[in-house]
Parts: C-alpha cells; sequence; structure tokens
C-alpha cells in the first residue's frame, strides 16, 4: 500500500523494486562489511564458472553468497534499529546485535563449506589425500 492506495501488479513489483535499491544504497553506504560482501560476490560470478564442478555447485556457490548479502542485509537492519531505539549501550541491545553478527558467522561458515566443497570436487582432492595417505 501507498499513500493508502492499494497498489497490483507490475507497478506493485516497480515500486517494490525502488524499495530494494533504495535499501541496498543506504546499507552499502553504512555498512563496510556490506560493500566487502558485494565485492566478494562480483569476483565470484567469474570465479565460480570457472570453479564450479557443475551447473548446480555453481547455483549453490552464487546463491550462498546471495544468502549471506541477504543476512548481513538484516543483521544491519537489526543494528540500525537498535542504535535508533536506545542510542547509549544496553545489555541486552548488545546481546542482540551479536546474535546478528553470529547469523552472519554462520552464513560465512556455510559459504566456506560450499565453495570448499567445490574445490574438493573440482580438483578431486578427496582421491589425492587418499593415495598420500596410502588407503
Amino acid at each position: 500500500m501507498r499513500d493508502g492506495l492499494e497498489t497490483h501488479g507490475l507497478k506493485r513489483l516497480y515500486l517494490a523494486s525502488l524499495n530494494t535499491a533504495r535499501g541496498m544504497k543506504a546499507a552499502a553506504r553504512s555498512e563496510a562489511a556490506l560493500r566487502e560482501e558485494l565485492f566478494i560476490l562480483i569476483l565470484s560470478v567469474p570465479l565460480a564458472l570457472l570453479l564450479a564442478p557443475s551447473i548446480g555447485w555453481y547455483v549453490a556457490m552464487i546463491g550462498v553468497i546471495l544468502a549471506i548479502l541477504a543476512i548481513e542485509l538484516l543483521n544491519t537492519a537489526i543494528e540500525k534499529l537498535a542504535d535508533h531505539v536506545t542510542p547509549e549501550f544496553h545489555q541486552t541491545i548488545g546481546m542482540v546485535k551479536d546474535m546478528g553478527s553470529a547469523a552472519v558467522g554462520c552464513g560465512l561458515a556455510l559459504g566456506l563449506l560450499i565453495w570448499g566443497g567445490a574445490a574438493i570436487v573440482k580438483f578431486d582432492l578427496l582421491d589425492k589425500v587418499r593415495v598420500l595417505l596410502g588407503a
């Protein structure tokens, strides 16, 4: 709803995309981590083409970067809202911010697993380790 009028179809999609662009722009201006993750996304698209063992791996590799970006956006939104509610330190708000940071850490760990798994499959590293160990 905008100005009390409900919008449908393409107009709603257009307005939603404007909100998305404004949100991304605001977050990128205020958060170094988000700018770094956007840069990683830009690098990842061609790099994943070289590294991905298959199209499924490619989708997972780019998808996890987008998921990390989404988690970072939610974490940033929580932090901005918390700072707006109370600019001074509050123990509970500090815990909430730490939880948001932990969520980003979990996303990064998942990204490492997926990208690492792709490298292991692409370069047949498990078999090479087995040969080295004599198994």
